[in-house]
């Protein structure tokens, strides 16, 4: 389900991106790892005392998980069946790397609880020139990430560029967050949301 790529697959280090934005995730929080492969973000967010659940059709990799207290594994096909999850279930965060499968981008956010963020990278146009993937399908438009939370999310964090390490690859990322709608009277009252940008 996952395309290798931006950094290592299944037991290697955490995307830089996700590991820069995940003091943003509540406490304790739940943490959906969408096509997650073997695990990498799944344990990230485990050794920071997340629940996670892992989601992915490659139920081998997932197997590779089963000994992990904090994560729960789905094997789910979810290009061609329907979401797996309940509808209620919300998430602290939804974790998304080196895979895309725009029909998802609706399910994406409404399984993020109030607060929740949303962690996504991925490749974009331009990749078919140093590599794969090469198919369109599978490369954001510039500035796809922004049309999709727009109206929906507060964009805390977002790139559309080349990077030349760990391999050549042009990503698109973006770290955005489900604010909860203040209510009219207390609008001018409350204190703006206060999201700490890492160094």
């Amino acid at each position: 389900m996952s395309t290798p790529g931006i950094a290592s697959y299944g037991n290697g280090e955490p995307s830089r991106w996700v590991s820069h934005w995940a003091h943003l995730v509540a406490a304790g929080g739940a943490v959906l790892d969408v096509a997650s492969g073997a695990g990498r973000h799944a344990r990230f967010f485990a050794s920071l005392g997340h629940p996670v659940t892992a989601l992915d059709r490659d139920a081998a990799a997932l197997a590779a998980m089963r000994d992990e207290p904090l994560i729960t594994t789905l094997a789910a096909d979810i290009e061609g069946t329907a979401w797996p999850l309940p509808d209620d279930a919300k998430f602290a965060a939804v974790v998304v790397t080196n895979y895309l499968h725009r029909p998802l981008f609706p399910q994406l956010l409404r399984s993020l609880a109030l607060g929740g963020v949303l962690i996504y990278e991925t490749f974009a146009q331009g990749n078919e020139r140093v590599g794969k993937p090469s198919n369109p399908v599978f490369l954001l438009a510039p500035g796809e990430l922004l049309d999709v939370v727009r109206g929906h999310l507060r964009v805390v964090a977002f790139q559309d560029g080349f990077l030349a390490q760990p391999r050549p690859a042009y990503v698109q990322r973006i770290c955005a967050i489900l604010e909860a709608e203040r209510s009219a009277g207390l609008a001018e009252a409350a204190s703006p949301p206060c999201y700490e940008l890492a160094g």
